[in-house]
């Protein structure tokens, strides 16, 4: 069953002039070293590739419903790859409490993420499953 639909639209520009400004300072104070290393790794595309990153932040504490608020923080929750290459949620510290707070019992709770962007937008989607154990 679906428990929580997250969504976010994160303007490239925006963290463009942001890594301009602030440089490795807002990436490690946002992105996880998985996520800056992605970014690196795509010196063409490094701010769409963080924003979509950003996205997927705010789009989870949507469906979680708390923001960043209540323990959340931006870098518990990171952008990984599943072994097929699909983009999904590694989540730690707050956001990883905060999800086991909002499933089920007797239920474990399955992320899925997409990404995508067409300049000047980054744009994705949460959805939180339960399934039972």
């Amino acid at each position: 069953m679906i428990i929580a639909i997250g969504s976010d639209l994160c303007n490239i520009e925006r963290i463009q002039n942001s890594l301009n400004r602030f440089g490795e300072k807002f990436e490690r104070r946002v992105f996880t070293a998985i996520e800056q290393a992605k970014g690196n790794s795509r010196p063409f595309t490094k701010a769409g590739t963080l924003a979509k990153r950003f996205a997927a932040k705010e789009a989870f504490s949507k469906a979680v419903g708390t923001g960043f608020k209540r323990g959340v923080f931006m870098k518990d929750i990171g952008v990984v790859n599943a072994r097929s290459g699909a983009p999904t949620l590694a989540l730690t510290g707050g956001a990883a409490a905060r999800l086991a707070e909002i499933t089920p019992p007797g239920h474990e709770a399955v992320v899925h993420l997409t990404l995508t962007d067409d300049h000047p937008w980054a744009q994705a989607f949460v959805i939180i499953e339960a399934r039972p154990k």
